[in-house]
C-alpha cells in the first residue's frame, strides 16, 4: 500500500501518489481481460483536490455506491471527491475495454459514463446490488470481481494488434515512426483507427502518454538522479521538452511531480 504526502495546496494531489493506494492482481478469471484491481481512499481531513494523471487506459469503478466507467484522459482529469472518499477499480488490460463496453474508446475519451448507459440498467444494476451487499471494501471488491468473473466468458481476449501497439509504444523511448507500421503491418491509416477504437486517440498521443508514464515511473528511483537525464531515460529531446509535456499533460512542473512521487 502506497501512503503519500500531503501536497503544496498550490498543486492538487496526484491519484496514487496521496491518501492511500493499493494495486492487487485480479482474480484468475479476469486477468486476460483486466491490467489490475485498486483501490483508492482520500484521508478523512485531506483536501480532495486531485488530478488523475493520463495512462491509456480505462477503468471500471465503484464510488458512491454507483459502477461506472471511465475512459482514457488526454490531460489530467480532476474528478469531485469528498475528503475519505473511496473508490475501487478494475484497469483494463490494453485492447480489452473496446470489446467489454460495446463503444470504441474514442467516445469515451475524458468521460466518465454510467456502466448502465453502457450495459443496460438490468445487467449493471445486477452487478450493483452484490457489490452493495457486501460489509467491507475489501467484500465489495470481492463481489465485483466475482460478478465480473461471470461476465469474462461472453468477451474475447484483448485485440492482440491493439495490445502490441500500447506496449511496443510504452516499452520504446523512440518515437513509433514507420516501424510501428510496419511492426503491426497495418497503413498509417488502419493504425489510427485501430489507436482511436481501443486507446480513444490516436498513435502519437498515446505515445506522449506512454512516455509520461515512463518518466513518473523512473521517478520513482533515487532523489538524486537530475531531471535533464530522467528526460533523456524517458525519451524526451531534452528538460525543456520534459517541462512542456509534464505541464500539458498534468498541470503542473516535473519538479512538483516529482516531489509527490517519491513522497
Amino acid at each position: 500500500m502506497v501512503v503519500g504526502p500531503t501536497p503544496d495546496p498550490a498543486t492538487p494531489a496526484v491519484a496514487g501518489m496521496t491518501g492511500s493506494y493499493h494495486e492487487t492482481s485480479p482474480a484468475a478469471l479476469l486477468r486476460p481481460h483486466f491490467l489490475c484491481a485498486w483501490r483508492s481512499e482520500l484521508a478523512p481531513g485531506q483536501p480532495a483536490d486531485v488530478a488523475v494523471l493520463p495512462d491509456g487506459c480505462a477503468d471500471i469503478l465503484w464510488t458512491d455506491g454507483r459502477l461506472s466507467v471511465v475512459g482514457p484522459d488526454v490531460v489530467a482529469a480532476r474528478p469531485q471527491l469528498a475528503p475519505g472518499a473511496r473508490v475501487l477499480g478494475l484497469r483494463f488490460q490494453p485492447g480489452a475495454a473496446r470489446g467489454w463496453l460495446g463503444v470504441p474508446l474514442s467516445e469515451l475519451v475524458g468521460r466518465r459514463v454510467e456502466l448502465g448507459a453502457l450495459w443496460g440498467d438490468g445487467r449493471a444494476g445486477r452487478i450493483a446490488r452484490r457489490v452493495r451487499e457486501a460489509a467491507t471494501p475489501e467484500a465489495q471488491m470481492l463481489a465485483l470481481q466475482q460478478a465480473l468473473a461471470g461476465e469474462a466468458p461472453r468477451h474475447a481476449s484483448p485485440a492482440p494488434r491493439a495490445a502490441a501497439l500500447f506496449h511496443w509504444l510504452a516499452a520504446a523511448p523512440q518515437p513509433g515512426g514507420r516501424g510501428l507500421e510496419d511492426r503491426l503491418e497495418m497503413s498509417e491509416r488502419s493504425l489510427r483507427r485501430l489507436s482511436h477504437d481501443h486507446f480513444g486517440y490516436g498513435p502519437k498521443m498515446l505515445e506522449r502518454i506512454l512516455r509520461l508514464q515512463r518518466f513518473i515511473a523512473l521517478l520513482r528511483g533515487p532523489a538524486d538522479i537530475p531531471l535533464a537525464m530522467l528526460a533523456a531515460d524517458a525519451g524526451y529531446a531534452d528538460q525543456a521538452h520534459l517541462s512542456r509535456e509534464v505541464r500539458a499533460l498534468c498541470g503542473m512542473t516535473p519538479s512538483a511531480l516529482r516531489g509527490q512521487a517519491q513522497g
